[in-house]
């Protein structure tokens, strides 16, 4: 992650309460992807077999197998899949941090995500995992001087995910997105390490502004489906945003809002909702 922006004084570190610690301290790539490849061996399905075999089995490492994927998915008659996955790998090459990122994507998913069994099902037929990992490799791109490649990948990702995100926009690791449809993250947004979202969540400007315009959400929030959240304001650390809300002012941290527009509700919580994905509510002190 890029070095972040100076939090209002609201939400300094004195006023957070404390927090759970991350669920990860690093990841032994090498043996997720042995996890992965025995996952995908424990089909027996003849009809499937070959997918498995050229998503998986046909690859030696998780980055191989993950640019090869990624060129499938947005390759196409512009940019060629197997020029698309070799330019992939050069990006990896040039920074692993990028592998080590989707790696870290994937255990989240499967920390996080009670539909998930293995790593093999997200890693092949998550588009919310796809279409992160299609961002991280356009991020790339477009700061090093590549910008039509990585908003082509973009337009891509889009349209087939119906997940649009900015390559200029700053993700951090072990993001979830939810089933992913709807989502769209503006420009200058940044989701710092530990975010769920979940589907129809915009990351969006308020229509006024140029410049620096979208949201900056901070660690281990959680994000309800169909949340908009418009213009530079901050989602503290460890906030819940109800699903349906429009939230146009800052958030503290710690405390779960909802409505339209947005209002806090409760009392202050102290983990990260993010990490649970538990979409409650807690008691409302008033009824619409």
């Amino acid at each position: 992650m890029s070095e972040r922006q100076p939090p209002d004084a609201s939400l300094t570190q004195s006023a957070r309460p404390p927090v759970m610690p991350p669920t990860l301290s690093g990841i032994d790539i090498d043996a997720l992807w042995r996890d992965i490849v025995e996952g995908a061996c424990g089909c027996c399905d003849p009809l499937v077999k070959g997918l498995l075999a050229t998503g998986i089995r046909n690859h030696a490492s998780f980055g191989a197998a993950l640019a090869a994927l990624i060129g499938r998915k947005l390759g196409d008659r512009s940019v060629a899949d197997d020029a698309l996955a070799e330019l992939v790998m050069e990006v990896f090459a040039a920074d692993p941090d990028i592998v080590a990122a989707a790696a870290a994507d994937l255990v989240a998913i499967r920390e996080r995500d009670p539909a998930t069994g293995n790593y093999a099902t997200p890693f092949l037929f998550f588009k919310g995992y796809h279409a992160v990992q299609g961002y991280r490799v356009a991020h790339w791109l477009w700061n090093n001087g590549r910008e039509y490649l990585a908003l082509h990948l973009q337009s891509r990702s889009s349209e087939l995910f119906a997940v649009d995100i900015h390559p200029a926009a700053r993700l951090g690791r072990r993001i979830l997105f939810d089933h992913g449809t709807g989502i769209v993250i503006g420009e200058t947004s940044v989701l710092e390490d530990d975010v769920s979202l979940l589907q129809g969540v915009t990351l969006g400007g308020t229509g006024k502004n140029v410049g620096d315009r979208h949201p900056k959400v901070r660690r281990g929030v959680l994000i309800g489906a169909g949340a908009k959240i418009l213009g530079n304001i901050e989602i503290g650390e460890g906030a819940k945003i109800g699903a349906g809300s429009i939230v146009l002012e800052s958030v503290a941290p710690y405390t779960t809002v909802v409505g339209n527009p947005a209002r806090a509700v409760g009392t202050r919580h102290s983990s990260l909702p993010a990490f649970t994905m538990d979409q409650m509510l807690p008691p409302l002190d008033y009824i619409i």
